[in-house]
Formats: structure tokens, sequence, C-alpha cells
């Protein structure tokens, strides 16, 4: 019987909401692609460990392999569009007049 095949899953959990006056917005931003810089390198560092594995003969099966850099190849996509889409969020605000 093969293991279930579980959705991928963006590799950031927003932060708590903090009291009342305890943490700026900024840090909460911070927080949060802080979190996904470390998740999207997790996913890349655990397939780059696999492909590792499975060239040194040491049992890992080809397809999980497979699984693993694609999940790591797509929140790489995923935090990439983020990212721009936050830069361009960014920059139409600086362009709108007072």
């Amino acid at each position: 019987m093969s293991p279930s095949i579980h959705p991928v899953q963006f590799p950031v959990t927003p932060p708590a909401p903090a009291p009342a006056g305890a943490a700026a917005p900024g840090d909460v931003f911070r927080h949060v692609f802080e979190q996904a810089v470390a998740g999207t390198e997790r996913l890349s560092h655990n397939a780059a460990a696999r492909i590792e594995r499975f060239l040194a003969g040491e049992g890992e099966e080809l397809h999980d392999v497979v699984l693993d850099v694609q999940k790591a190849q797509l929140a790489f996509e995923l935090f990439t569009q983020v990212r721009n889409k936050v830069v361009e969020a960014y920059q139409e605000v600086m362009r709108t007049q007072i």
C-alpha cells in the first residue's frame, strides 16, 4: 500500500495577533517574511539532502526525491510571485499623490 499524497502547503504560518501596542506593523510583516524565507530554504535544503542520499544509495525512493524537489520549486516560485506583488503594491503606494 502506497502512502497518501498530502497537498503542498505554503511554508508560512501567520503570527498570532499581538496585544494592542505590543508590536509595530512592520515587525509583523518582518516576522511573516522571515518565516516565508525560512520555510522556502528549509524545503530547498530538504530536497538537496534527499538528492544526496539518493545519489549515495541510502535507500531513498526516486519518486519521493522528485516530489521534494517539486515542493521546493513550487514554494520558491510562490515566494517569488508574492514578493513581486508586494513590491508592485509598494511602488503603487509610492506613486500615489497626496
